[in-house]
């Protein structure tokens, strides 16, 4: 932990930075304007943009003006994941306290709206002035939590107007990022907000010292500890255990069309081998659902169509719902994790590591530091197109040994990085 920045409750601009946020300000505007227009055509859109309309009636309902409260912000479903350790820490810490839980996407929103970890769950209004101070004039939390990333200029600089505590945990930066350049100097202003952010190595909080901010630690990534608990959660899924049948399992865990065609390849030409496989697709639209399965020569099973069938006799078993993924990986033997084979981003590999899987995943993952380091250090292997997946996936196949070995690499990978809530909620305690 560093030393205290300063903290000025009456922020002083001067007539550039006026500017810069002014010109931020029209620009979130025109973006708002932009996605009610999108919203006319795409659904993801239009769930966002219908629902923020609800955020500020929500809140005032659920928010009186003596409650005590706390804020806590992700951008999507992977940022709430990554904060849970520290949001149910908290709430345990702060019976007292009301709680909102706001998001950016439809994808936490949608799938996270009911979660007991708060008392108010909404979408967050677009960041402008207007907004960001009518937001925090009824929440006025004793203490925000951001997770990862999605900086908010306008709701940062008012919370530091109204010298409101404000954390930010398991950040991780790059110097691509426009904190580090010229330009700017509004972003940087808003990282200037938080309190104290806990960063995921060492290289971040150099890039924070470069530009002044001193109050950092380094205390991991979060996501360690919130896979490292499902260990002690109920993992049994009957219909699982009723279609593995002692089967060697490959569970394809959030797969995109660049994963499912090299898949289906090597599927289909071992229809013989005895392995029962598991899709559970990023996109379980129906048509794409339909697609994938009409490419598949094994016999093959839709979750939602599973009902008085016998599961034993289907060799392919396609996940058409959403949260049942991470208790699927406990009844794996062999994982491969969606995202990177094509350019769409790697899926969360910690949570079949944990259950002690080896995992295999495509070749780009540079932008993921866990995925290196498992590469190097743990049991994750990485292929580049379909003869190094069907080579791959037949060494994993055929050797229980070879299984075992990755697989406890993996589950020790994870035990050994836990610890972030920890140190986390040991300096937020000073803020509360």
């Amino acid at each position: 932990m560093g030393t205290t920045n300063r903290f000025v409750p009456n922020v002083y601009f001067s007539k550039k930075q006026e500017l810069l946020r002014f010109l931020y300000t029209i620009g979130i505007s025109i973006a708002a304007l932009l996605l009610k227009i999108l919203a006319l055509f795409d659904h993801k859109i239009r769930l966002g943009v219908q629902g923020r309309k609800a955020t500020f009636p929500n809140i005032q309902k659920a928010i009186h003006p003596d409650d005590r409260t706390l804020w806590f912000h992700c951008a999507s479903l992977g940022e709430f994941e990554q904060g849970l350790p520290v949001f149910k820490a908290l709430r345990k810490l702060c019976p007292n306290h009301k709680i909102v839980l706001t998001f950016f996407s439809p994808s936490g929103y949608e799938i996270r709206k009911n979660t007991d970890v708060a008392d108010v769950v909404a979408y967050l209004s677009m960041d402008t002035i207007s907004n960001a101070k009518r937001f925090l004039d009824i929440v006025h939390p004793d203490l925000t939590v951001f997770v990862k990333y999605d900086i908010w200029p306008n709701y940062l600089l008012e919370l530091k107007k109204q010298n409101r505590n404000a954390i930010l945990i398991s950040a991780l930066f790059s110097d691509s990022q426009p904190y580090f350049k010229w330009y700017g100097s509004l972003m940087r202003r808003a990282l200037a907000a938080f309190r104290h952010i806990f960063v995921q190595d060492e290289a971040s909080q150099q890039l924070l010292e470069s530009i002044g901010l001193s109050d950092t630690s380094i205390s991991g990534d979060t996501r360690y500890d919130r896979v490292f608990d499902q260990l002690s959660q109920d993992n049994s899924l009957p219909f699982m255990g009723d279609f593995k049948q002692g089967h060697v399992c490959v569970v394809i865990g959030s797969s995109w069309p660049e994963d499912e065609t090299l898949l289906v390849h090597f599927i289909n030409n071992n229809l013989d081998n005895g392995v029962k496989y598991v899709f559970a697709p990023h996109n379980i639209r129906p048509e794409l659902i339909n697609n994938l399965r009409s490419k598949i020569k094994a016999k093959s099973v839709i979750y939602s169509e599973m009902d008085g069938k016998d599961l034993s006799g289907f060799s392919v078993f396609i996940i058409d719902t959403i949260g049942l993924l991470s208790k699927i990986y406990s009844y794996a033997d062999i994982a491969y994790v969606g995202g990177a084979m094509g350019h769409t981003g790697l899926h969360n590999i910690l949570e079949p590591a944990v259950f002690g899987v080896p995992i295999v995943i495509g070749k780009n993952h540079k932008k993921f530091p866990e995925a290196q380091k498992m590469i190097n250090q743990a049991g994750v292997q990485s292929v580049t197109g379909q003869e190094d997946l069907d080579k791959t996936l037949s060494a994993l196949i055929a050797s229980l040994e070879l299984r075992q070995k990755l697989g406890r690499q993996n589950g020790s990978f994870i035990e050994k990085n836990k610890g972030a809530l920890i140190q986390i909620i040991q300096i937020i305690r000073i803020y509360l």
